[in-house]
């Protein structure tokens, strides 16, 4: 059987496609988080008994609940991914992280149903962090796979922008509802109403994933594997945990320093903004959506720079200059509103090169036959115990110091930890993701040849 020619770039058209399919369920995934960050308040009253406070952290630990299922959906979609194919996952995870946000916003009260309330709230998380286990792996697997190599730090920005624009989204219609309603109004029915919306958005993904061929890395692959006389095992976990020991390492230390950042600033600092600095509830929530638009502005570019100039070397950049400026602007931010946009501003700008480039320098990290299970293990595993635990680890630590640095100085340790991996990381700028060996090494350099004179010869 002839190997598919993955040397040939796709047309733009597909590109194109591809990029957007990828990118409108990293847009549904966030956009959940933005409408469960910024409607917090209202769920908490609805589904938790008790005095605020409290009520408030029942429902940021229920949304660190779902993290904690996710790397079991990594080791679920994971080796799949790699067996059957990147477009097949990613069909069926999609359904079910939509499906499952319209749910929530269909669960009774806890005053209508006692304990039943938190109970499905909790189980409906439970299957969203089990879809998304498989959803942001493949994605960024499948954006990387169809991108050119010289262009992959770009194409995957706009990932991210579906990761920021979903997020502001939600948190737009959050704020909008809450600002064109009465405050009865919004704890009666109107929080419900941006869950509905997920629907409609998991509809358009699933159908602009069906229009796509599977990735031309992954056709190649396969071709490579049918010709030879004995069968590979393909994206197993213990193949992963053996075999790609440290590759699985290095990936889980860069996600602690992203995703603590990340949780930090996106789904914890509205919390933070009204309960630690004492702005207006709108304030809080206005601030982190101006730092965001912010970031967006900027992701393509850091994803073109690096490109240019490599992962790592922005990276760097990003992980230095968060460890250095975090406690400044933490301090800025607490004097007042005007300090709170330019401190998250920086903040956000400081973080955006790890956001605009994660689609490009993960997946790559792996070869093709363990790629998607390799992500989503260690990206998983990682998120579950340093991502979705922040909001309620920041609130946690915040109650029992009484320090409202709490936040700069996790950020500042995440960041530590996250240098020291990334001085294990291949550099893969304009490398092939193609073939089964790891990107960016001499022997993946001297694979490709050999695949490219293959086909040539064919």
């Amino acid at each position: 059987m002839a190997i598919s020619t993955a040397t040939h770039h796709p047309p733009k058209h597909v590109l194109n496609r591809a990029i957007a399919a990828s990118a409108i369920g990293n847009a549904t995934e966030w956009f959940d988080y933005g409408i469960y960050a910024y409607g917090v308040s209202y769920i908490s009253a609805a589904f938790f008994p008790g005095d605020m406070k409290q009520a408030t952290l029942f429902a940021l630990a229920t949304f660190a609940i779902s993290f904690l299922v996710r790397p079991f959906g990594g080791l679920f979609w994971g080796p799949l991914g790699d067996r059957l194919g990147r477009k097949t996952i990613l069909a069926l995870t999609i359904l079910l992280m939509a499906g499952a946000t319209v749910c929530i916003g269909l669960i009774p009260t806890h005053e209508a149903i006692g304990w039943w309330a938190p109970a499905l709230l909790i189980l409906l998380r439970m299957v969203q962090g089990f879809s998304t286990g498989g959803e942001y792996g493949g994605a960024a697997t499948f954006m990387a796979e169809y991108a050119p190599d010289k262009q992959r730090g770009y194409c995957g920005s706009f990932l991210e922008l579906g990761t920021l624009g979903g997020f502001s989204l939600g948190a737009l219609l959050m704020l909008g509802f809450s600002m064109a309603l009465d405050d009865a109004a919004m704890h009666a029915w109107g929080w419900r109403v941006p869950f509905f919306l997920a629907l409609p958005m998991g509809m358009v993904g699933m159908y602009l994933r069906s229009r796509l061929k599977e990735t031309p890395v992954f056709r190649e692959a396969e071709d490579v594997l049918n010709e030879r006389a004995e069968p590979e095992q393909k994206g197993s976990v213990k193949d992963v945990c053996t075999g790609y020991k440290g590759q699985v390492l290095a990936l889980a230390g860069l996600v602690v320093a992203l995703n603590v950042v990340n949780y930090t600033l996106l789904s914890f600092s509205p919390t933070y903004f009204a309960n630690q600095l004492g702005l207006s509830t709108q304030e809080a929530l206005i601030v982190p959506i101006i730092g965001m638009l912010f970031m967006m502005v900027f992701l393509p570019f850091i994803g073109r720079l690096s490109d240019k100039v490599g992962r790592k070397p922005v990276w760097w950049a990003s992980l230095i200059g968060l460890f250095v400026l975090a406690i400044p602007m933490f301090h800025l931010m607490a004097t007042g509103l005007a300090g709170a946009i330019a401190g998250y501003a920086i903040l956000g700008l400081l973080y955006a090169p790890q956001l605009a480039t994660i689609s490009a320098t993960f997946p790559a990290m792996f070869p093709t036959h363990v790629r998607f299970a390799g992500f989503a293990i260690a990206y998983n595993v990682s998120t579950s115990l340093f991502g979705g635990t922040a909001p309620a680890v920041n609130d946690w630590l915040i109650a029992r110091t009484g320090s409202n640095m709490v936040p700069a100085y996790y950020m500042m340790a995440a960041c530590v930890v996250g240098a020291w991996a990334l001085r294990h990381v291949v550099e893969t700028a304009g490398h092939s993701l193609r073939g089964s060996e790891i990107p960016g090494t001499r022997a993946s350099v001297r694979e490709v040849r050999r695949l490219d004179a293959q086909a040539a010869g064919e």
